[in-house]
């Protein structure tokens, strides 16, 4: 190939590298500018998600500590055979009563959740009994069932149990009307409901507590976050 020639096709070949890089190039700054605006899109989506609505609750039919009218409402999930409610009891309910439920602010409610034995359904039939025939002294049992508890292995929410349980309590109720409650099952229909109500909401373990229908995720035995978010709630 003559020189001239041979200088012309070498500057055609450069040329067309060139091009051939250009084109790359641009293929790539589109690439990676298509991916940041996906990257963009996504993070807009998360942050402008509608927040999950807090759960209902049908209080008036719940036992209830403190006073109807109480801004803040204060649900439990328990079961009397849980020894972590026994915990929770212990060290939420009792500064929640003297800081809170004394003063006005808040209402506390429970709602059964017995699933560790038969023996859990059996206490919470006899304090469903307790609190559909004096709603003061329910609480009174409630505190005792949890006083009393014993080991989680050990089946021991007996109606005998229960009944003498009542009766050592001193509660202002018609005991063999108790005992009838528990043989005949009476209340069964409304312990299922409160079972039904912790699948709707998504309770998988005991205690588990809702602040104006927004799930507590701290501690049962942690006061000090429990009140943060209550604190939280008063807020808003």
């Amino acid at each position: 190939m003559p020189p001239k020639k041979q200088k012309n096709a070498m500057a055609r070949h450069a040329y067309a590298a060139e091009q051939a890089k250009k084109k790359q190039r641009k293929r790539q700054i589109i690439w990676f500018s298509t991916v940041g605006i996906l990257l963009i899109l996504i993070i807009v989506v998360l942050s402008i998600r509608p927040e999950a609505k807090a759960a209902t609750f049908d209080y008036e039919k719940l036992p209830r500590l403190g006073q109807a009218d109480a801004p803040i409402k204060v649900v439990e999930f328990g079961d009397f055979k849980c020894p972590a409610c026994k915990i929770g009891n212990e060290k939420i309910k009792p500064p929640l009563v003297k800081d809170y439920i004394e003063s006005g602010q808040v209402a506390f409610y429970f709602i059964n959740m017995p699933f560790i034995s038969p023996d859990s359904t059996t206490a919470a039939l006899a304090a469903q009994s307790v609190f559909h025939q004096n709603s003061d002294d329910y609480w009174t049992y409630f505190d005792a069932l949890y006083d009393y508890q014993q080991a989680e292995e050990i089946e021991w929410a007996t109606p005998d149990y229960l009944v003498d349980l009542a009766k050592q309590a001193n509660l202002s109720i018609d005991f063999d009307l108790l005992r009838q409650d528990i043989d005949n099952k009476t209340y069964l229909n409304e312990v299922n409901e409160h079972k039904s109500q912790a699948e709707k909401v998504n309770v998988s373990g005991t205690p588990t507590y809702f602040i104006n229908g927004v799930e507590y995720m701290g501690g049962y035995d942690d006061y000090a976050a429990f009140e943060q978010q209550l604190q939280k709630a008063m807020e808003e």
